[in-house]
């Protein structure tokens, strides 16, 4: 989501190319609803063109979405022992969430928290107020009292916020914390997924910084490519290239362990860097995998091996509540903290 130049000289990157990246993401999400991946009742309405995606990538993006969603849960389901028994307000923050459904998902299935609030470009806003608006499915997820303008893109319901930001505006950034109410002494769950890694090193590290001093009880959850120096990452790069979608981050977090220093220098206390190999093996519900493995023919196996060694998951947490003692990835062998 940047246009400011890079590491790698001749790399440029283009914001409205950036945000089609947001239309794939889509359209792959769907391709895995219509064979039956994952359950979605949103997402069709957000996909103006429907494509049938390789079997390959239906399951790296149902290996992206059931991580994401594992882990959600895990901090959704995070309580205290409070004496009354009632529930602990929680909140999610989703930067560069696109034409994401997470939100509406969960609605549906009585799992939304406290307060959902997604920012991106006022490009993307715009288009995703307009289709909440348009279809009552969503407009109904979102409140009947949520106003909504298509002109600010902007959405501003009781529990549901869209708002327009450009990320590389950090004081932007927190003006509109306080329009989307969020508070800081809440904990908060903050999702990037393929949003930092197209910005400069700058911009992006100045976005986990922010949230690392802002938020007090937290996770940063962020889904990225790594690894942009062997062949396979080299081609991968290209291949963005070519759309305009420079990867402008990657060459400062190149591994897992430049992700899990990035966050400890910008103050988080806790970070955790997987591949996506390591994930799927490891933590992704081992009878999910059994379904979703039958549902196409699957002869790819070394070109999958090197897709997903060529993504991770990284995530951070600062846990001043000490809600999160179990929360991640495990057997975290390589849990890397601030204070070892």
């Amino acid at each position: 989501m940047q246009e400011m130049a890079t590491h790698a000289p001749g790399s440029h990157s283009n914001t409205a190319a950036v945000q089609a990246t947001n239309d794939d993401a889509s359209a792959s999400k769907l391709s895995c609803v219509k064979k039956g991946y994952m359950r979605d009742d949103y997402i069709h309405l957000f996909v103006r063109r429907p494509v049938r995606r390789s079997p390959i990538i239906n399951r790296g993006y149902f290996a992206r979405w059931a991580t994401l969603r594992k882990l959600l849960f895990q901090f959704l389901d995070c309580e205290t022992n409070s004496v009354d028994g009632s529930h602990l307000k929680k909140q999610v923050l989703s930067l560069g969430a696109g034409f994401d459904t997470t939100y509406f998902q969960l609605k549906e299935e009585g799992k939304a928290p406290h307060v959902y609030v997604e920012m991106d470009f006022k490009e993307v806003t715009m288009k995703k107020a307009a289709l909440i608006e348009t279809h009552h499915e969503l407009r109904e997820k979102v409140g009947t009292t949520a106003s909504i303008s298509r002109e600010k893109g902007e959405v501003l319901g009781d529990n549901y916020k869209l708002l327009p930001v450009d990320l590389r505006d950090i004081q932007k950034l927190g003006d509109v914390m306080a329009l989307a109410n969020l508070d800081p002494s809440v904990p908060t769950f903050i999702i990037a997924e393929c949003v930092l890694i197209y910005m400069d090193p700058e911009a992006s590290t100045a976005v986990v910084g922010w949230a690392a001093k802002r938020f007090s009880t937290a996770i940063i959850f962020l889904y990225e490519q790594i690894h942009p120096n062997d062949a396979f990452g080299d081609q991968m790069i290209r291949n963005l290239e070519s759309r305009g979608c420079a990867l402008l981050g990657i060459y400062a977090t190149p591994t897992l362990e430049a992700k899990e220093k990035l966050f400890l220098d910008q103050g988080w206390q806790r970070a955790v860097a997987w591949d996506m190999l390591r994930v799927y093996s490891k933590f992704i519900d081992a009878q999910e995998k059994r379904r979703i493995e039958r549902l196409e023919l699957f002869d790819e196996f070394e070109e999958w091996h090197m897709m997903q060694e060529h993504y991770c998951v990284a995530y951070a947490i600062n846990d001043a509540m000490g809600l999160f003692g179990n929360f991640g990835f495990p057997d975290e062998d390589r849990v890397v903290s601030s204070t070892s």
